[in-house]
Protein backbone atom coordinates (compact mmCIF):
# COMPACT_ATOMS: atom_id res chain seq x y z
CA UNK A 1 0.00 0.00 0.00
CA UNK A 2 1.39 3.26 -1.05
CA UNK A 3 1.31 6.62 0.91
CA UNK A 4 -1.52 9.17 -1.25
CA UNK A 5 0.33 12.35 -2.51
CA UNK A 6 -1.13 15.28 -0.45
CA UNK A 7 -1.71 18.74 -1.54
CA UNK A 8 0.09 21.67 -1.42
CA UNK A 9 -2.39 23.03 1.20
CA UNK A 10 -1.48 20.00 3.46
CA UNK A 11 1.97 20.19 2.80
CA UNK A 12 1.53 23.83 3.44
CA UNK A 13 -0.09 23.16 6.87
CA UNK A 14 2.33 20.58 8.47
CA UNK A 15 5.36 22.38 7.66
CA UNK A 16 3.69 25.84 8.84
CA UNK A 17 4.87 25.35 12.13
CA UNK A 18 8.37 25.22 11.17
CA UNK A 19 8.20 29.08 10.77
CA UNK A 20 8.05 29.85 14.41
CA UNK A 21 10.50 27.19 15.44
CA UNK A 22 13.10 29.64 12.89
CA UNK A 23 11.58 32.97 14.90
CA UNK A 24 13.73 31.32 17.66
CA UNK A 25 16.61 29.56 16.01
CA UNK A 26 17.14 32.83 14.28
CA UNK A 27 16.56 35.59 16.81
CA UNK A 28 19.23 33.01 18.74
CA UNK A 29 21.79 33.36 15.81
CA UNK A 30 21.20 37.17 15.38
CA UNK A 31 21.43 37.99 19.05
CA UNK A 32 22.92 35.46 21.28
CA UNK A 33 26.54 37.16 20.32
CA UNK A 34 25.55 40.45 20.61
CA UNK A 35 23.62 39.94 24.31
CA UNK A 36 27.42 38.14 25.35
CA UNK A 37 29.27 40.94 24.32
CA UNK A 38 26.77 43.58 25.75
CA UNK A 39 26.89 41.53 29.53
CA UNK A 40 30.84 41.24 29.00
CA UNK A 41 31.89 38.81 26.96
CA UNK A 42 35.11 38.74 25.34
CA UNK A 43 35.46 37.52 21.32
CA UNK A 44 37.42 34.88 22.54
CA UNK A 45 34.93 33.66 25.09
CA UNK A 46 31.89 33.66 23.16
CA UNK A 47 31.97 30.08 21.47
CA UNK A 48 32.31 28.92 24.50
CA UNK A 49 29.10 30.57 26.16
CA UNK A 50 27.56 28.67 23.04
CA UNK A 51 28.75 25.20 24.30
CA UNK A 52 25.83 23.77 26.75
CA UNK A 53 23.44 24.41 24.24
CA UNK A 54 24.78 21.99 21.88
CA UNK A 55 25.71 19.44 24.06
CA UNK A 56 21.99 19.09 25.25
CA UNK A 57 20.61 18.95 21.80
CA UNK A 58 23.18 16.02 21.37
CA UNK A 59 21.36 14.33 23.99
CA UNK A 60 18.04 15.44 23.62
CA UNK A 61 17.52 14.86 19.86
CA UNK A 62 18.17 11.07 19.39
CA UNK A 63 15.96 10.31 22.81
CA UNK A 64 13.26 12.81 21.16
CA UNK A 65 13.04 10.73 18.21
CA UNK A 66 13.12 7.53 19.75
CA UNK A 67 10.10 8.21 22.01
CA UNK A 68 7.97 10.22 18.70
CA UNK A 69 8.57 6.71 16.55
CA UNK A 70 6.70 5.13 19.50
CA UNK A 71 3.85 7.73 20.73
CA UNK A 72 0.73 7.76 19.63
CA UNK A 73 -2.42 9.87 21.07
CA UNK A 74 -5.82 9.60 19.74
CA UNK A 75 -5.97 13.55 19.24
CA UNK A 76 -2.39 14.67 18.67
CA UNK A 77 -0.60 11.81 17.63
CA UNK A 78 3.03 10.84 16.80
CA UNK A 79 4.94 13.98 16.59
CA UNK A 80 2.38 16.45 17.29
CA UNK A 81 2.77 16.50 20.81
CA UNK A 82 6.14 17.04 20.87
CA UNK A 83 5.86 20.51 18.64
CA UNK A 84 3.59 21.99 21.40
CA UNK A 85 5.44 20.98 24.56
CA UNK A 86 8.45 22.20 22.91
CA UNK A 87 6.68 25.33 21.82
CA UNK A 88 5.66 26.12 25.13
CA UNK A 89 9.07 25.61 26.68
CA UNK A 90 10.95 27.04 24.01
CA UNK A 91 8.64 30.65 24.36
CA UNK A 92 9.58 30.98 27.60
CA UNK A 93 12.83 30.71 27.11
CA UNK A 94 12.64 33.48 24.39
CA UNK A 95 11.36 35.49 27.20
CA UNK A 96 13.56 34.93 29.91
CA UNK A 97 16.52 35.73 27.55
CA UNK A 98 16.58 39.10 27.06
CA UNK A 99 16.24 39.61 30.33
CA UNK A 100 19.08 38.39 31.51
CA UNK A 101 21.01 40.98 33.81
CA UNK A 102 24.48 38.57 34.01
CA UNK A 103 26.81 36.62 31.47
CA UNK A 104 25.87 33.15 33.23
CA UNK A 105 22.18 33.84 33.29
CA UNK A 106 21.84 34.45 29.43
CA UNK A 107 24.08 31.58 29.23
CA UNK A 108 21.50 29.51 30.87
CA UNK A 109 18.51 30.82 29.42
CA UNK A 110 20.45 29.90 25.66
CA UNK A 111 20.74 26.20 27.29
CA UNK A 112 17.67 25.95 27.65
CA UNK A 113 16.12 28.12 24.64
CA UNK A 114 17.99 25.73 22.47
CA UNK A 115 16.88 22.05 24.32
CA UNK A 116 13.09 23.16 23.93
CA UNK A 117 13.50 23.93 20.74
CA UNK A 118 14.80 20.74 19.93
CA UNK A 119 12.11 18.78 21.92
CA UNK A 120 10.13 20.80 18.78
CA UNK A 121 12.27 20.83 15.52
CA UNK A 122 13.83 17.44 15.62
CA UNK A 123 10.20 15.46 15.27
CA UNK A 124 9.41 17.58 12.12
CA UNK A 125 12.16 16.16 9.96
CA UNK A 126 9.99 12.40 10.97
CA UNK A 127 7.06 14.20 10.39
CA UNK A 128 7.70 15.34 6.51
CA UNK A 129 9.45 11.65 5.88
CA UNK A 130 5.87 9.81 7.67
CA UNK A 131 3.58 12.07 6.04
CA UNK A 132 4.59 11.85 2.35
CA UNK A 133 5.80 9.58 -0.24
CA UNK A 134 9.33 9.61 -1.52
CA UNK A 135 7.94 11.72 -4.72
CA UNK A 136 7.06 14.50 -3.08
CA UNK A 137 9.57 14.64 -0.38
CA UNK A 138 11.85 16.87 -1.97
CA UNK A 139 8.62 19.04 -2.22
CA UNK A 140 8.05 19.20 1.66
CA UNK A 141 11.66 19.52 2.75
CA UNK A 142 11.53 22.53 0.24
CA UNK A 143 8.30 23.94 1.71
CA UNK A 144 9.89 23.62 5.18
CA UNK A 145 12.71 25.47 4.31
CA UNK A 146 10.36 28.55 2.52
CA UNK A 147 9.16 28.17 6.13
CA UNK A 148 12.25 28.60 7.66
CA UNK A 149 13.48 31.24 5.56
CA UNK A 150 10.41 33.45 5.98
CA UNK A 151 10.77 32.95 9.67
CA UNK A 152 14.29 34.26 9.97
CA UNK A 153 14.03 36.99 7.87
CA UNK A 154 11.28 38.69 9.76
CA UNK A 155 13.12 37.43 13.15
CA UNK A 156 16.60 38.87 11.70
CA UNK A 157 15.28 42.02 11.07
CA UNK A 158 12.64 42.75 14.20
CA UNK A 159 15.59 44.81 15.82
CA UNK A 160 16.21 46.77 12.89
CA UNK A 161 12.15 47.34 12.50
CA UNK A 162 11.25 47.81 15.97
CA UNK A 163 14.50 50.77 16.13
CA UNK A 164 13.62 52.43 12.22
CA UNK A 165 9.50 51.73 12.20
CA UNK A 166 8.73 52.16 15.93
CA UNK A 167 11.62 54.27 17.16
CA UNK A 168 12.19 51.52 19.78
CA UNK A 169 15.69 52.41 21.38
CA UNK A 170 18.59 50.20 19.92
CA UNK A 171 21.17 51.55 22.32
CA UNK A 172 21.78 51.06 26.17
CA UNK A 173 23.90 51.42 29.21
CA UNK A 174 26.48 49.48 29.87
CA UNK A 175 25.52 45.91 30.58
CA UNK A 176 21.97 46.41 29.79
CA UNK A 177 20.13 44.52 26.65
CA UNK A 178 18.92 47.25 23.76
CA UNK A 179 15.31 47.45 24.32
CA UNK A 180 14.55 46.18 20.57
CA UNK A 181 16.72 43.41 21.38
CA UNK A 182 14.34 42.59 24.28
CA UNK A 183 10.95 43.35 22.68
CA UNK A 184 12.23 41.43 19.43
CA UNK A 185 12.29 38.26 21.79
CA UNK A 186 8.93 38.61 23.12
CA UNK A 187 7.58 38.98 19.47
CA UNK A 188 9.41 35.75 18.71
CA UNK A 189 7.94 33.81 21.81
CA UNK A 190 4.18 34.76 20.76
CA UNK A 191 4.97 33.74 17.57
CA UNK A 192 7.04 30.38 17.86
CA UNK A 193 3.42 28.85 19.60
CA UNK A 194 1.05 30.74 17.44
CA UNK A 195 2.39 28.39 14.00
CA UNK A 196 3.56 25.78 16.09
CA UNK A 197 -0.68 25.70 17.02
CA UNK A 198 -1.60 26.43 13.38
CA UNK A 199 -0.11 23.06 12.67
CA UNK A 200 -1.26 21.08 15.31
CA UNK A 201 -4.75 21.99 14.70
CA UNK A 202 -4.61 21.87 10.72
CA UNK A 203 -2.84 19.09 10.07
CA UNK A 204 -3.24 14.98 10.35
CA UNK A 205 -0.77 11.76 11.42
CA UNK A 206 -1.22 8.40 10.15
CA UNK A 207 -2.10 6.17 12.45
CA UNK A 208 0.70 3.43 13.74
CA UNK A 209 -2.23 0.12 11.44
CA UNK A 210 -1.03 2.55 8.59
CA UNK A 211 2.31 3.36 9.14
CA UNK A 212 2.09 -0.77 9.13
CA UNK A 213 0.14 -0.55 5.82
CA UNK A 214 2.86 1.48 3.97
CA UNK A 215 6.05 0.16 5.01
CA UNK A 216 7.68 -2.62 3.59
CA UNK A 217 9.52 -2.75 6.73
CA UNK A 218 6.71 -2.82 9.43
CA UNK A 219 6.05 -0.11 11.73
CA UNK A 220 7.07 -1.62 15.10
CA UNK A 221 4.80 -0.05 18.08
CA UNK A 222 6.90 -1.59 21.09
CA UNK A 223 10.21 -0.25 22.95
CA UNK A 224 13.76 -2.11 22.57
CA UNK A 225 15.11 0.72 24.49
CA UNK A 226 18.65 2.11 24.88
CA UNK A 227 19.43 -0.92 22.80
CA UNK A 228 17.87 -0.07 19.74
CA UNK A 229 19.52 3.28 19.78
CA UNK A 230 23.33 1.90 19.80
CA UNK A 231 21.60 -1.01 17.44
CA UNK A 232 20.69 2.35 14.88
CA UNK A 233 24.02 3.92 15.13
CA UNK A 234 25.87 1.07 14.17
CA UNK A 235 23.67 -0.33 11.39
CA UNK A 236 23.06 3.84 9.96
CA UNK A 237 22.47 2.98 5.67
CA UNK A 238 25.67 4.19 3.73
CA UNK A 239 23.97 7.13 2.58
CA UNK A 240 23.41 8.15 6.14
CA UNK A 241 27.50 7.54 6.65
CA UNK A 242 28.61 9.64 3.77
CA UNK A 243 25.67 12.91 4.43
CA UNK A 244 26.81 13.08 7.61
CA UNK A 245 30.03 14.62 6.74
CA UNK A 246 28.79 16.48 4.75
CA UNK A 247 26.67 17.85 7.26
CA UNK A 248 29.64 18.20 9.14
CA UNK A 249 31.21 20.50 7.46
CA UNK A 250 28.43 22.41 6.09
CA UNK A 251 27.22 23.25 9.70
CA UNK A 252 30.67 23.75 10.99
CA UNK A 253 30.92 26.93 8.55
CA UNK A 254 27.00 27.98 9.56
CA UNK A 255 28.60 27.92 12.82
CA UNK A 256 31.47 29.97 12.07
CA UNK A 257 28.77 32.63 10.90
CA UNK A 258 26.50 32.63 13.66
CA UNK A 259 28.85 32.92 16.26
CA UNK A 260 31.22 35.56 14.96
CA UNK A 261 29.77 37.74 11.59
CA UNK A 262 27.97 40.15 14.61
CA UNK A 263 32.31 40.53 15.54
CA UNK A 264 33.31 40.45 12.35
CA UNK A 265 31.06 43.31 10.66
CA UNK A 266 31.85 45.45 13.94
CA UNK A 267 35.66 45.25 13.88
CA UNK A 268 36.24 44.93 10.21
CA UNK A 269 33.73 46.49 8.12
CA UNK A 270 32.69 49.80 11.29
CA UNK A 271 36.14 49.66 13.11
CA UNK A 272 34.81 49.62 16.85
CA UNK A 273 34.52 47.47 19.61
CA UNK A 274 32.17 49.32 22.17
CA UNK A 275 29.43 47.78 22.64
CA UNK A 276 27.77 50.82 24.03
CA UNK A 277 28.74 52.71 21.17
CA UNK A 278 26.00 53.97 18.19
CA UNK A 279 28.29 53.04 15.52
CA UNK A 280 28.53 48.73 17.40
CA UNK A 281 24.92 48.85 16.96
CA UNK A 282 24.72 49.96 13.71
CA UNK A 283 26.55 47.18 12.91
CA UNK A 284 24.73 44.40 14.77
CA UNK A 285 21.34 45.72 13.21
CA UNK A 286 23.11 45.18 9.95
CA UNK A 287 23.94 41.85 10.96
CA UNK A 288 20.60 40.81 11.27
CA UNK A 289 19.46 42.62 8.55
CA UNK A 290 22.17 40.84 6.53
CA UNK A 291 20.96 37.33 8.69
CA UNK A 292 17.10 38.31 7.54
CA UNK A 293 18.30 38.71 3.51
CA UNK A 294 20.01 35.37 3.30
CA UNK A 295 16.44 34.21 4.66
CA UNK A 296 14.68 35.80 2.33
CA UNK A 297 16.61 34.42 -0.75
CA UNK A 298 16.11 31.07 0.86
CA UNK A 299 13.00 31.20 0.96
CA UNK A 300 12.27 31.72 -2.39
CA UNK A 301 15.54 29.70 -3.61
CA UNK A 302 13.91 27.03 -1.57
CA UNK A 303 10.73 26.40 -4.32
CA UNK A 304 13.70 26.30 -6.98
CA UNK A 305 15.33 23.71 -5.47
CA UNK A 306 13.17 20.89 -6.79
CA UNK A 307 12.87 21.85 -9.81
CA UNK A 308 16.26 21.88 -10.80
CA UNK A 309 16.66 18.48 -8.65
CA UNK A 310 14.56 17.13 -11.41
CA UNK A 311 16.26 18.10 -14.23
CA UNK A 312 19.79 17.63 -12.74
CA UNK A 313 20.02 15.48 -9.40
CA UNK A 314 20.09 16.28 -5.91
CA UNK A 315 24.00 16.26 -5.75
CA UNK A 316 24.23 18.39 -8.23
CA UNK A 317 22.31 20.93 -6.99
CA UNK A 318 24.10 20.78 -3.11
CA UNK A 319 27.56 20.94 -4.38
CA UNK A 320 26.68 24.00 -6.64
CA UNK A 321 25.04 25.64 -3.53
CA UNK A 322 27.51 25.09 -1.29
CA UNK A 323 30.06 26.55 -3.42
CA UNK A 324 28.30 29.68 -3.91
CA UNK A 325 27.59 29.77 0.26
CA UNK A 326 32.18 29.26 0.39
CA UNK A 327 31.85 32.11 -2.58
CA UNK A 328 29.41 34.03 -0.04
CA UNK A 329 31.35 34.07 3.16
CA UNK A 330 35.01 34.61 1.56
CA UNK A 331 33.15 37.86 -0.01
CA UNK A 332 32.55 39.38 3.49
CA UNK A 333 36.35 39.99 4.13
CA UNK A 334 36.57 42.67 0.98
CA UNK A 335 33.78 44.70 2.64
CA UNK A 336 36.01 47.11 5.12
CA UNK A 337 34.17 50.50 6.28
CA UNK A 338 31.20 51.88 6.85
CA UNK A 339 30.45 53.57 3.38
CA UNK A 340 30.49 49.83 1.70
CA UNK A 341 28.72 48.18 4.05
CA UNK A 342 26.19 47.40 2.12
CA UNK A 343 27.83 45.21 0.19
CA UNK A 344 27.54 42.74 2.84
CA UNK A 345 23.77 41.91 1.11
CA UNK A 346 25.43 40.69 -2.43
CA UNK A 347 27.47 37.94 -0.11
CA UNK A 348 23.93 37.11 1.10
CA UNK A 349 23.33 36.11 -1.85
CA UNK A 350 25.55 32.65 -2.33
CA UNK A 351 24.76 32.27 1.43
CA UNK A 352 21.16 32.19 1.14
CA UNK A 353 21.56 29.66 -1.59
CA UNK A 354 23.70 27.31 0.65
CA UNK A 355 21.05 27.77 3.21
CA UNK A 356 18.29 26.76 1.22
CA UNK A 357 19.92 23.85 0.41
CA UNK A 358 21.48 22.51 3.22
CA UNK A 359 17.82 22.43 4.61
CA UNK A 360 16.48 20.57 1.55
CA UNK A 361 18.54 18.08 0.09
CA UNK A 362 20.32 16.68 2.62
CA UNK A 363 16.78 15.36 4.37
CA UNK A 364 15.53 14.61 0.69
CA UNK A 365 18.44 12.09 0.21
CA UNK A 366 18.33 10.85 3.41
CA UNK A 367 14.59 10.10 4.17
CA UNK A 368 14.52 7.61 1.22
CA UNK A 369 17.26 5.81 2.53
CA UNK A 370 15.51 5.26 6.16
CA UNK A 371 12.92 2.13 6.86
CA UNK A 372 10.39 4.13 8.01
CA UNK A 373 9.43 2.80 11.54
CA UNK A 374 13.24 3.67 12.37
CA UNK A 375 12.72 7.47 10.47
CA UNK A 376 11.79 9.68 14.15
CA UNK A 377 14.97 8.17 15.53
CA UNK A 378 17.70 8.08 12.47
CA UNK A 379 16.39 11.84 11.97
CA UNK A 380 17.79 11.99 15.76
CA UNK A 381 20.94 10.75 15.08
CA UNK A 382 21.82 12.88 11.85
CA UNK A 383 21.51 15.72 13.77
CA UNK A 384 24.41 14.61 15.78
CA UNK A 385 25.68 16.09 12.77
CA UNK A 386 25.00 18.98 13.07
CA UNK A 387 25.44 19.56 16.94
CA UNK A 388 29.20 17.85 16.74
CA UNK A 389 30.23 20.63 14.44
CA UNK A 390 28.70 23.22 16.60
CA UNK A 391 30.44 21.55 19.80
CA UNK A 392 33.84 21.79 17.87
CA UNK A 393 33.15 25.57 16.65
CA UNK A 394 32.60 26.19 20.60
CA UNK A 395 35.73 24.37 21.72
CA UNK A 396 38.08 25.66 18.97
CA UNK A 397 37.08 28.85 17.33
CA UNK A 398 37.75 30.90 20.53
CA UNK A 399 41.48 29.37 20.69
CA UNK A 400 42.09 29.59 17.18
CA UNK A 401 41.20 33.52 16.99
CA UNK A 402 44.01 34.27 19.78
CA UNK A 403 46.21 32.17 18.57
CA UNK A 404 46.59 31.93 15.21
CA UNK A 405 43.93 34.67 13.84
CA UNK A 406 45.41 37.59 15.09
CA UNK A 407 42.04 38.41 17.78
CA UNK A 408 40.55 39.13 14.16
CA UNK A 409 36.66 37.83 13.47
CA UNK A 410 37.00 38.33 9.78
CA UNK A 411 39.28 35.12 10.04
CA UNK A 412 37.06 32.82 11.12
CA UNK A 413 34.44 33.60 8.65
CA UNK A 414 36.88 32.58 6.04
CA UNK A 415 37.80 29.50 7.93
CA UNK A 416 34.20 28.86 7.29
CA UNK A 417 34.05 29.56 3.61
CA UNK A 418 37.05 26.95 3.45
CA UNK A 419 34.58 24.42 5.46
CA UNK A 420 32.03 24.74 2.74
CA UNK A 421 34.25 23.94 -0.10
CA UNK A 422 34.70 20.60 1.99
CA UNK A 423 31.46 19.70 2.45
CA UNK A 424 30.77 20.03 -1.49
CA UNK A 425 33.85 17.96 -2.23
CA UNK A 426 32.04 15.81 -0.17
CA UNK A 427 28.91 15.77 -1.38
CA UNK A 428 30.54 13.99 -5.06
CA UNK A 429 30.31 10.61 -2.61
CA UNK A 430 27.01 10.62 -1.80
CA UNK A 431 24.82 7.51 -2.83
CA UNK A 432 21.81 8.98 -3.03
CA UNK A 433 19.87 5.83 -2.84
CA UNK A 434 15.81 6.92 -3.64
CA UNK A 435 17.14 8.71 -6.94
Amino acid sequence: MKKPRLSFWQIWNMNFGFMGIQFGFALQNANVSRIFETLGANKEEIPILWLAAPVTGLLIQPVIGYFSDRTWHSKLGRRRPYFLIGAILSSLALIAMPNSSTLWMAAGALWIMDASINISMEPFRAFVGDMLPDRQRTSGFAVQTFFIGAGSVVASALPFILTNWFGVSNTAPEGEIPPSVVWSFYLGAFAFISCIIWTVTHSFEYSPKEMKEFSQEGFEEESHGINEFFSSFVKMPKTMIQLAFVQYFSWFALFCMWIYTTSAVTQHIFGTEDTTSKLYNDGADLVGLSFAAYNLFSAFLAFLLPYLAKKTSRKLVHIICLFTGAAGLASISFINSPENANLIYLSMVGIGLAWSSILTMPYAMLSGALPANKMGIYMGIFNFFIVIPQITAASILGYLMVNYFDNQAINVIMLGAVSFVISALLTFFVNDKSE
